[in-house]
């Protein structure tokens, strides 16, 4: 069974939903800490009958669709220059041990290079088992000469129609499940390229489920204003909590909530020792704020990705976390952080006040 889905977007009360699905997903933290299955009385279910080996599972905002709280981010398939080496039957073997090890989300886009292909070829016969989310704006063909991610974009409907078919012909499907307008253009850019109506029309002839915005500030106060965009993907982890508060905004909107950049690409593990920082942060910043946070001292025998991992999973207010990897024991090392869940309430709350002391 693929992930379930609402075909049409039904009214959507704003506070009171999100009131309590807040609640709702702290009493889950609680009732993990307590060995309890989330929503359960300890008397209706013996701790001997728990199985906590299953990622969970959150509904994206007003989509309806029930995704896994990690999601699968294929930028590392695109190959190089940009991305690792990896052989196409290699790339096909993660691809389907995503979707074996029960992830639900694939997030893909026109600039992850041969990535889009790759998951066609190797997962056209199981396009019923996972939401499949890609991105518009891109340009159609190689990168200019000499230019250096992120690409420019064009987010006319020219560019977007011919993207999208070009992005279906590559997955080999006759529709995506979401559409992101890539790299949060301004709203007056959208407008004058009539952005918003090209998305709605894609919409209305089927090619497309819902309408995405990957955004960052300064723009996204504005994005999730304009009541247009089903589902933001939005840069979060410990070390980068700028857009912290958008989060909770965007769910408060009605929208789903797709976090990038949750193990703050992998910068603060052992075997990374911080050679890259998160996207969107100064070189060192990342370092700097952790270990100015002493959060390293609250770790116990969990390793640094554990800890940030399921700091991204803390927040209330995430519906999945999109985390990519060629590699399918580090996939494999991923799901098993997820099938934990989040953090101790109180681990999460000290880490939280460390790390903003560390950031002001």
């Amino acid at each position: 069974m693929g992930p379930r889905l609402r075909t049409s977007r039904a009214p959507f009360d704003r506070q009171e939903p999100l009131i309590k699905l807040l609640a709702r997903r702290a009493g889950e933290i609680i009732d993990r800490d307590r060995g309890q299955q989330p929503g359960r009385d300890a008397e209706e279910v013996p701790l001997a009958n728990v199985s906590l080996m299953t990622i969970a599972t959150h509904i994206l905002g007003r989509t309806g669709a029930d995704v896994t709280i990690l999601g699968y981010g294929a930028m590392e398939l695109r190959g190089q220059p940009w991305g690792p080496a990896i052989a196409d039957e290699d790339a096909g073997q993660l691809l389907n041990e995503v979707l074996d090890e029960g992830i639900n989300l694939i997030d893909t886009s026109i600039d992850y290079g041969h990535s889009e292909e790759l998951i066609g070829q190797y997962l056209v016969n199981r396009r019923d088992e996972y939401f499949l989310a890609s991105k518009c704006g891109c340009l159609i063909g190689d990168p200019p000469a000499g230019a250096t991610p992120p690409f420019p974009h064009d987010y006319s409907e020219n560019n977007v129609r011919v993207g999208l078919e070009q992005s279906l012909r590559r997955l080999k499907t006759d529709h995506l499940d979401l559409l992101q307008v890539h790299i949060s253009p301004s709203r007056a850019q959208m407008e004058a390229d009539e952005t918003i109506e090209t998305l709605e029309a894609l919409r209305d002839e089927g090619k497309i489920r819902f309408l995405g915005m990957s955004g960052t500030l300064p723009h996204l106060p504005d994005h999730i204003a304009m009541d247009v965009f089903d589902v933001f993907q939005i840069p979060y982890s410990a070390i980068q909590r700028e857009h912290e508060d958008l989060i909770t905004e965007a769910l408060a909107a009605g929208a789903g909530t797709l976090i990038r950049g949750g193990v703050a690409r992998g910068a603060p593990a052992e075997d990374k020792g911080w050679r890259q920082g998160p996207l969107g942060l100064a070189e060192g910043e990342g370092q700097r704020r952790w270990e100015l946070s002493g959060v390293e001292h609250l770790l116990g025998e969990m390793s640094r990705h554990e800890f940030v991992l399921r700091f991204t999973l803390s927040h209330p207010a995430l519906s999945s976390t999109i985390v990519g990897t060629s590699d399918i024991d580090h996939l494999r090392s991923n799901v098993a952080i997820a099938e934990k869940g989040p953090l101790p309430a109180d681990l999460y709350r000290e880490a939280k006040r460390r790390l903003e002391v560390a950031s002001s």
